[in-house]
């Protein structure tokens, strides 16, 4: 991507390197997050507290940067959260999905910690992406996120295994390529969408969750034969009506 080892002598002392590192730390953090929120109180409430976040960056959009805010960009944005919470409600019958019981009152933070993690990090990545980045260090910034995050993760993985608490599964490195690899551009495609649409993140990046959220849901049902109740497919309406108000 960068043609070049993307990291020099001077690299420290540019005013988005201590950002990369920030950002590099939040990503390994939050989705180790939402790994363990799924495990402890099960996917809906993760996903459904993760996706919700929209309305921090769309909010801190208005306020930083004084972005338009059309009647249907609000109605779209209303429409957002009714969707989410609808199009991630697992069916009764569906015992994977189950939410769980949390066996601590402070396994209750874990929601909120979530939905603040998740939009703090897309009000991040829009800060940075104004305030610092341009063609010239946006892959180098986004190589350093990630191998930050990387380093800490293998740190992470080295002590669980020498302690023996979780054992090594070759199996996982390919599964981490093939999640990493979309991971990656999945953020160089954001970065590279707000700066071509200067001015309009408020729009952008609701987009962008309920797209996840949408196209998720589909293909849940055709990968995996997940049967979608009728709330879930209320809930896939809204969020292609919210996806066309906001752009509109």
């Amino acid at each position: 991507m960068q043609g070049e080892f993307p990291i020099n002598a001077t690299s420290p002392g540019l005013p988005w390197f201590k950002w990369a590192l920030v950002m590099g730390a939040a990503f390994i953090v939050l989705f180790n997050l939402i790994g363990y929120t799924t495990q402890k109180i099960g996917v809906a409430v993760a996903s459904v507290a993760n996706k919700l976040s929209l309305i921090i960056p769309f909010s801190f959009s208005l306020y930083l940067y004084n972005e338009a805010a059309a009647w249907t960009k609000i109605i779209g944005i209303i429409l957002a959260l009714v969707s989410v919470f609808f199009t991630c409600l697992p069916p009764k019958r569906n015992a994977a999905f189950t939410q769980k019981r949390p066996s601590s009152g402070l396994l209750l933070l874990l929601p909120l910690l979530l939905f603040a993690g998740s939009g703090l990090l897309d009000t991040g990545v829009k800060y940075v992406e104004q305030t610092y980045l341009d063609d010239s260090n946006s892959n180098a910034f986004l190589i350093l996120s990630f191998g930050t995050a990387g380093v800490l993760g293998l740190i992470i993985l080295i002590i669980l295994v020498s302690t023996g608490k979780q054992a090594f599964d070759r199996r996982s490195i390919v599964a981490g390529i093939l999640i990493g690899i979309p991971n990656y551009f999945s953020i160089w495609f954001l970065v590279r969408v707000l700066k071509d649409f200067s001015g309009n993140s408020s729009a952008i990046i609701p987009i962008n969750n309920m797209g996840i959220v949408l196209f998720s849901s589909v293909a849940a049902g055709i990968l995996f034969q997940e049967r979608l109740s009728k709330l879930n497919w209320l809930g896939i309406v809204l969020a292609l009506a919210a996806i066309a108000l906001i752009a509109f």
